[in-house]
């Protein structure tokens, strides 16, 4: 089990990121929101959009739920 967050601050295409604990892009703790511990980022992506309507994974640390 992983631990995933979203980027609270909204990409330029609109999208929140969902990054996991040890990216080096992880936003600092004031500008992201924990979504909890989850054995993949699909789950994580869906929880995220509980939140937001727009969310993407990361590029770097959820890649196989990145879309372009």
């Amino acid at each position: 089990m992983e631990n995933y967050y979203v980027n609270k601050n909204v990409q330029t295409n609109g999208d929140h990121e969902v990054h996991k604990t040890g990216c080096s892009f992880l936003p600092s703790p004031d500008n992201r929101i924990y979504l909890g511990a989850f054995s993949n980022c699909k789950e994580a992506v869906l929880e995220a959009k509980r939140i937001y309507s727009q969310v993407n994974g990361c590029y770097f640390c959820s890649r196989e739920c990145h879309t372009s």
